[in-house]
């Protein structure tokens, strides 16, 4: 009995925690970018205001297209693709935010397979 009554108030505490996601914060500024692909890491710094994002990948710069669809999720679209693959549109979500940097989720539009990765604010 006692270990039940110890496992519903765990239950109750944990279910109560929300995490901190202040994406307000982050819709505009530079920043920098890093996430895991196949064990591979990519890092990459960009600028973003509310309707563009120029990033900056291993010397090469790109310009997005940035639509909000709702706080914390967005989708981006390269302007000026160079191939069909940077045609489809990426979907971005900000899972969790702190002080200066926040945890995002991408896949390309109706793609199941979802990646993770961190972004941090440098201004």
């Amino acid at each position: 009995m006692r270990s039940i009554f110890i496992g519903l108030l765990f239950l109750l505490l944990t279910s109560c925690y929300q995490q901190e996601r202040n994406c307000a914060y982050f819709k505009t500024g530079k920043f920098t970018s890093e996430t895991e692909i196949e064990g591979k890491k990519y890092t990459s710094t960009f600028e973003r205001n509310d309707s563009i994002q120029i990033e900056i990948y291993e010397g090469k710069i790109d310009t997005f297209k940035v639509r909000w669809t709702n706080d914390c999720e967005y989708v981006i679209q390269n302007i000026h693709p160079k191939n069909r693959a940077e045609k489809k549109p990426v979907q971005m979500k900000i899972l969790t935010t702190n002080s200066k940097s926040y945890t995002f989720e991408y896949s390309f539009v109706g793609d199941t397979k979802k990646q993770r990765g961190t972004a941090t604010k440098l201004n």
